[in-house]
């Protein structure tokens, strides 16, 4: 990589064309602006067509982000803090601003993208090319919606080098009939420099569950389990902490507390019963069928054990109103698919099989680098979705033998591929970080042996 010093040299020279190469730990430069209002016409093409237009599956499309310098300063000095900044999004033509932009991520999204030493607790200034970004489209109260969008979100898939896992996850969980966001690859700019390839995933939010509901207005609720682990449901003041719907509106939460109250009380012969009562048997196990044979061990099926206790996370509940119906949606993708041959991930294995009880119920050390967890038969609802054995099989047949099949996931690599190959190559040449076009082939090589070792096992 040539020096920042010749780089900065060759700028001035060429008139402000980049170098071959960006160092990774600096951002595109930019002048300071004043982020202009813009009052949308009522002709631009993001009011007249939906979200459909923006996860098409059919195309790569670009969007550009215009951030003035010293407000991209402030974000880059600590990613972590997820903090707004003001500028503009361009698309095909359009411009919306003012909006709001800001790094976005658990502590995964940042490992070795901060200068901080602790990857367990991020902080430090960006020394990454690529982060996740959240683009907040309703901005200071703006009422125009982006294609139906409140929110645009831009994932990084640092530690995803197939570039494939949210995608596909995601595709997956929706063709078992289990609401799931859906996601696309698309090109980010930011202030004319290109930044690389992202995965494009939608919000969970209310227009994520008018999209994929009927009765769309009922309550979201983010990563907030039933029941503690000692087997008592949770509190009201829990369920309304957890609320990303409603906030405003004085919301019950007597549908999920029911829920929780009736498991808590329930013997274990009378579990399905509740379950049954409140949730859609086929779109469950359809959920725990994809989210086993993906192996997504990060996801609700992994209780993490600290000081504080043992939670999950990574997943999301909608429940309808009407129908008084929960259903899980998944969240988070980039570690699917890792311990599907071996448990390559050292920190999401989970012991045993599905519904198991280890240890007596008590915390464990488990893989290498010996992080305690619980495990997932232990918790009375999840022990009663591993009773269903009978649906399980026939679900998992189903997707055996369709949206998994050999035919279609590979047809569907193939096409995503060549979509991605050329952007992909693009940040390869432009920055010394990116992902090389060789172990991005190699990476997916190994996903489809994953994918193959899933259907076999």
């Amino acid at each position: 990589m040539k020096s920042i010093l010749i780089c900065s040299i060759m700028v001035i020279l060429i008139s402000f064309s980049s170098c071959k190469k960006r160092g990774h730990n600096s951002s595109p430069t930019a002048p300071d602006f004043e982020v202009p209002k813009i009052v949308a016409s009522g002709n631009e093409q993001y009011l007249k067509l939906d979200s459909e237009y923006i996860f098409d599956q059919n195309r790569l499309a670009t969007f550009e982000l215009k951030i003035p310098g010293s407000a991209l300063e402030e974000i880059d000095s600590d990613p972590a803090a997820e903090e707004y900044v003001e500028g503009m999004l361009i698309f095909e033509g359009d411009t919306i601003s003012p909006v709001g932009i800001r790094y976005k991520g658990s502590v995964g999204a940042f490992v070795n993208c901060v200068s901080g030493s602790d990857w367990a607790n991020p902080s430090g200034y960006k020394t990454c090319t690529k982060l996740s970004m959240k683009i907040k489209i309703n901005w200071k109260g703006r009422q125009e919606k982006f294609y139906k969008l409140k929110k645009l979100q831009f994932h990084s898939q640092n530690l995803d080098p197939s570039q494939m896992h949210e995608r596909l996850g995601y595709w997956l969980f929706r063709e078992m009939g289990v609401p799931a966001p859906r996601s696309v690859h698309a090109r980010l700019m930011i202030n004319g420099e290109y930044s690389g390839l992202y995965a494009l995933t939608e919000q969970v939010d209310g227009r994520f569950t008018r999209y994929n509901f009927d009765d769309g207005k009922g309550n979201l609720y983010k990563e907030i389990w039933p029941l503690h682990t000692n087997g008592t449901r949770r509190s009201s003041r829990s369920f309304l902490n957890a609320l990303k719907t409603n906030e405003d509106d004085n919301p019950s939460v007597e549908i999920i507390k029911s829920f929780a109250q009736q498991l808590q009380d329930a013997e274990e012969a009378d579990v399905q019963k509740v379950i049954e009562q409140f949730m859609d048997i086929e779109k469950i196990v359809s959920f725990i069928v994809v989210d086993r044979m993906i192996r997504n061990d990060d996801g609700p099926f992994h209780w993490y054990c600290h000081d504080g206790g043992c939670g999950n996370h990574n997943y999301y509940w909608y429940e309808e109103p009407a129908a008084k119906k929960l259903h899980l949606i998944p969240w988070d993708m980039d570690n699917a698919f890792e311990n599907i041959i071996h448990n390559e991930n050292p920190v999401t294995p989970i012991a045993g099989k599905f519904g198991d009880r280890i240890n007596d119920c008590r915390p464990f050390k488990y893989g290498d680098l010996g992080i305690y967890q619980w495990a997932s038969g232990c918790d009375k609802l999840t022990a009663g979705w591993a009773s269903y054995t009978k649906e399980f099989e026939q679900l998992k047949k189903k997707f055996i033998n369709g949206p998994f099949s050999e035919a279609q996931v590979n047809a569907l690599l193939i096409a995503w591929t060549e979509q991605i190959r050329e952007a992909t190559l693009e940040a390869s040449d432009t920055h010394d970080d990116a992902l090389s076009v060789s172990r991005w082939e190699r990476e997916l090589d190994r996903l489809k042996r994953q994918l193959e070792f899933a259907r076999n096992k």
